[in-house]
């Protein structure tokens, strides 16, 4: 497998890592090398993701091998953690703070002056659009509303190197792309965006640059489009529901669009061997039938079908 390297010049540098707690391996033997842009960085629960980015922040040192951060260690140059910016997957907000408060105490512990920290704190509120509730305490805001101000209060010191650990999570759709679009930003500008997600429709969103991780181990690495299209040798699996779903079926199969399926009540789950000519016809067909699509939910599109590709089909 070749190590992933991400524009001209390395912002951060992982040379076979590993990662021990006690008899526990965390993260085995990983490296890879990102520039500015957004790279996404995919794994379940338990994959090593969240050690991997303590060390890459300097909170943990590796067990084994070495990391850098724009060329310095950060577990031992303080200068570089403050061009560093963390998103943890933890909830921890001071609930009694209002969301202008918390992110200009974040801008201040990063070095920001206090005369200037309200003001950095209202510039990445706006960011995250959250200019118009900087003053209410983050105690009443909802998932979604706190993940943003964790975002602002990561960027509050305008960071080179952003580390974001699952910072999508309980946002609704118009946030996240909006969300998306601000990392996409952050990318251009020169910046280098490291994004954990465990959705792979996120992932296709965040860019083409992608680290797969699973058991500590980097199972794969390189362009998003690429491990789809190693994917695509294998049916996909699609739950489709509608108001008349044996008479949609019947036509799916008549036009080959399908290899297998299971009829419910409500709803067919079906196999196909081309999901991009199922996603374009699907529709035309249901109006076609005047049959009412009620769902379309991808079976095999989750991150352990993935795994289970990358660690066992190959």
């Amino acid at each position: 497998m070749e190590v992933l390297t991400v524009g001209d010049r390395p912002m951060i540098v992982v040379d076979n890592v590993s990662k021990f707690f006690g008899s526990v391996v965390a993260v085995s033997d990983v490296s890879f090398s990102i520039g500015g842009g957004v790279t996404a960085l995919l794994g379940p629960n338990g994959a090593g993701k969240s050690t991997l980015f303590r060390m890459l922040c300097g909170l943990t040192p590796p067990s084994r091998g070495q990391l850098r951060v724009l060329d310095a260690d950060p577990r031992t140059d303080k200068e570089v953690r403050g061009r560093l910016g963390l998103v943890p997957q933890q909830d921890a907000l001071f609930d009694h703070l209002s969301a202008s408060e918390f992110v200009s105490i974040a801008a201040e512990t990063h070095g920001i002056a206090r005369s200037d920290a309200s003001s950095a704190a209202d510039w990445a509120l706006e960011q995250v659009d959250l200019a118009d509730v900087g003053s209410k305490v983050v105690g009443q805001f909802s998932k979604g509303m706190r993940q943003r101000v964790k975002v602002a209060a990561a960027l509050v010191h305008d960071p080179q190197v952003l580390i974001l650990d699952e910072p999508l999570t309980g946002l609704d759709p118009v946030q996240r792309r909006r969300m998306i679009a601000l990392f996409h930003r952050l990318g251009d500008d020169g910046r280098c965006v490291l994004v954990s997600s465990h959705v792979l429709d996120e992932v296709a969103r965040l860019g083409s640059n992608v680290l797969v991780v699973a058991q500590g181990r980097l199972v794969a690495s390189g362009d998003y489009r690429d491990l789809r299209e190693l994917m695509d040798d294998r049916p996909h699996r699609i739950r489709i529901g509608a108001t008349e779903p044996q008479r949609l079926a019947t036509t799916l199969v008549e036009r080959g669009l399908v290899t297998a399926l299971s009829l419910r009540a409500d709803h067919v789950v079906v196999d196909t061997l081309d999901i991009d000519a199922l996603g374009r016809q699907i529709a035309t067909i249901a109006v076609e039938l005047e049959v009412r699509l009620t769902e379309i939910t991808p079976l095999d599109d989750d991150l352990e079908s993935v795994f289970r590709y990358l660690v066992e089909g190959r």
